[in-house]
């Protein structure tokens, strides 16, 4: 006998009637994505119509065509479950199983997605999570690679970072597993990308292009190490010099494999923390410094300090005019001073610290006269206007030399080779320039302070080369020879 005859609806599209004629969850879903899988209708415009999120349509749709009916009971709790334990192939529930149980940290998702490479098909991560931990038991009763430093064969241990690879294992996990790092991991299969099977050959690791540290190198550096206040960065300004070039950092090695085998000396070297400079320039002939270091240490016949006066710029730090003298009075620093204007022409201000020889009556006129402006130093702090550092340098280019210097004419050579050396090496605070210009000579190349005529400059420095004053009698006293020459 026929049923009741049910009452026929009419056709509407407005989703509030449709949504309470549905009595079941899945018939609501499929009511939700019917346009989007019939009608081709976009996810944004039916998630305007239905107040649902637009990505949830996207997604039931997409596993709609990809699973058909099936995808509609696939949500929720007890769907998770039904996926589980009757939609996954054995297979794949199998090899779910197997991959925790030979690499237990990994990821739910990981192995969500080995099983997408292998069967085409995504298992949601909380359906793997299910069934790897309440799944049927693993086959697998051993590891299928051995670790990494186990594996003899270097083929064979590249081959598996290989297979694991492809079956879409991540670079964390293969490292894992293989007890290595990441950096081999990834080498491994660029060389396989780069090099295919050539790839998987051990490749020797013997230095392929010449050596620079030859014997003849390292003889040169154990020659200059007979200076023991030279630094690695010293010594490679000094090879640079000869035409060798080695970084600090390998001058540092080869500097202690010296000292071990040779028993060579080092000296502490102290640290300090960086201050500003008070006098730092900023452009070229800014600021020149001066100052005079006593040398102590020289074999002479008397054994009284010698004075190396010098004038250097700051910005450059290149020194423009130096001297090596006896005594150290205000002529013999005019006399410096006046060689530097003549070569380099006037710098806009001069930094020394309060010695009588720089501002004494001569000197402050000269600064005057060339409209040169006088600054100084706090007391005690030769480091504001960079002497302290000057001065650090000679002490390891030159010491050496001046120690050893048994008459006059050597100590002036060896005060030569300072000078020129210091100007034309690599200095440590233009490492960083990137015009290429890393020497003193290079960075200021040529650029000249505020230049006077020849006959201007004559007449200013005149009087501070060639004036002498008379005592009371009358007498001059000239380099203190001893004799007095009556003035008429």
């Amino acid at each position: 006998m026929p049923g009741p005859k049910r009452e026929r609806r009419a056709r509407t599209d407005e989703w509030a009637s449709i949504k309470q004629w549905t009595l079941w969850p899945e018939q609501e879903l499929y009511e939700q994505i019917r346009p989007l899988v019939l009608f081709h209708e976009t996810a944004g415009e039916r998630a305007k119509e239905i107040d649902v999120p637009q990505r949830t349509l996207s997604r039931k749709a997409d596993a709609f065509e990809r699973d058909g009916m099936q995808s509609l009971f696939s949500s929720g709790e007890q769907g998770g479950a039904r996926e589980t334990r009757n939609s996954l192939p054995p297979e794949m529930r199998q090899l779910i199983v197997d991959l925790h149980a030979e690499h237990p940290s990994m990821s739910w998702r990981e192995i969500a997605e080995i099983c997408y490479i292998r069967y085409g098909r995504r298992p949601a991560h909380h359906s793997v999570k299910h069934l790897a931990t309440a799944g049927p038991p693993p086959s697998l009763q051993a590891r299928r690679y051995q670790p990494w430093h186990l594996i003899a064969d270097p083929a064979e241990r590249k081959l598996a970072v290989i297979r694991l690879h492809s079956e879409g294992w991540s670079i964390t996990s293969i490292a894992e597993y293989m007890q290595t790092t990441r950096a081999t991991v990834y080498a491994t299969l660029q060389r396989w990308t780069e090099e295919g099977v050539a790839g998987l050959e051990e490749k020797s690791r013997a230095r392929k292009g010449p050596r620079k540290v030859t014997l003849a190198v390292q003889n040169e550096i154990r020659k200059l190490q007979e200076n023991p206040l030279l630094g690695k960065w010293r010594m490679h300004t000094a090879l640079k010099r000869l035409g060798i070039e080695l970084s600090p950092a390998t001058c540092a090695r080869v500097m202690a494999a010296n000292r071990q085998l040779y028993g060579l000396e080092k000296l502490p070297h102290s640290l300090r923390p960086k201050l500003e400079m008070p006098f730092k320039a900023s452009r070229r002939h800014q600021y020149w410094s001066c100052d005079v270091r006593y040398i102590e240490e020289h074999l002479l016949p008397d054994p009284r300090p010698v004075y190396v006066i010098t004038i250097f710029e700051n910005f450059s730090r290149m020194v423009l005019s130096s001297k090596i003298s006896a005594t150290q009075n205000q002529w013999d620093y005019l006399s410096v001073l006046a060689d530097a204007l003549r070569r380099y022409g006037a710098p806009e201000a001069i930094v020394t610290d309060g010695g009588t020889i720089f501002t004494c009556t001569q000197a402050m006129q000269l600064y005057d006269m060339l409209g040169i402006r006088k600054e100084r130093i706090d007391p005690g702090e030769p480091w504001e206007n960079y002497a302290e550092t000057l001065f650090s340098i000679q002490r390891r280019l030159a010491d050496h030399a001046f120690s050893n210097a048994r008459t006059w004419p050597e100590l002036q050579q060896a005060h030569q080779t300072w000078w020129h050396n210091y100007n034309t090496e690599n200095h440590f605070a233009h490492r960083e320039r990137q015009d290429g210009r890393h020497s003193p000579e290079a960075v200021l190349r040529g650029v000249l302070g505020r230049t006077y005529p020849e006959e201007v400059l004559s007449r200013v420095l005149y009087a501070t080369q060639f004036t002498r004053y008379l005592d009371k009698q009358g007498y001059v006293k000239f380099k203190h020879c001893g004799s007095l020459e009556r003035m008429a």
